[in-house]
């Protein structure tokens, strides 16, 4: 092997070595958004949950209160019937008084300002509780695609160094962008596009 054929092919080890590292520095900022999307996604799928988990308790609480109300308004009804047969002045008074507590009672129950828990204010509660549910949904699969994209394109990235094919790379980057783009929607517009 002559000088010159040694000294080519060291600047060809040294021209691979700097391609190489330039594909590990992408590998490397492609790991770092895909921990960030994995991260948002997590918090996303978390508050989505909690988020279900509150909208069905409440919606639970709204039954509970809708059949309490209805017990109450039954018997109120069923009172007014009987204090018609009686002629007791006392009894029909008495009769009277716990007809009027029962609808106060049954109007309690259809709402509660001050505690938030009518029926009224239990439905608009699990209905915000179900859209901020919608929203952390539409925010986690931004996340995942974003994710995914993230991972193909660390693969590709790989490929490159072991086959030495450039488009990888460049494909891989391409995949990069989709998933920064991906995560900036799930964190902005989680609603402009409508997946499944």
């Amino acid at each position: 092997m002559s000088a010159h054929e040694s000294m080519e092919q060291a600047d060809q080890a040294k021209e691979a070595s700097s391609e190489n590292r330039k594909i590990a520095l992408l590998i490397a900022v492609i790991a770092l958004f895909l921990a960030l999307s994995e991260t948002l996604g997590k918090g996303a799928q978390t508050e989505s949950i909690s988020k279900n988990v509150e909208a069905s308790n409440l919606w639970a609480f709204f039954q509970a209160k809708s059949i309490r109300r209805t017990v109450v308004q039954t018997a109120s009804d069923q009172s007014k019937l009987i204090s018609g047969t009686t002629n007791d002045a006392a009894a029909k008074a008495a009769l009277q008084k716990q007809i009027d507590d029962w609808q106060k009672t049954a109007a309690r129950y259809r709402s509660e300002p001050e505690t938030g828990e009518g029926q009224d204010q239990l439905s608009e509660r699990a209905k915000h509780a179900e859209e901020e549910r919608d929203l952390a949904e539409a925010k986690y699969h931004h996340f995942e695609l974003a994710s995914a994209a993230f991972q193909i394109g660390i693969v590709l990235a790989s490929a490159t160094i072991i086959t030495g094919i450039v488009v990888l790379a460049w494909i891989s980057g391409l995949l990069a962008m989709a998933g920064v783009a991906f995560t900036a929607l799930g964190i902005f517009m989680p609603h402009l596009l409508h997946l499944p």
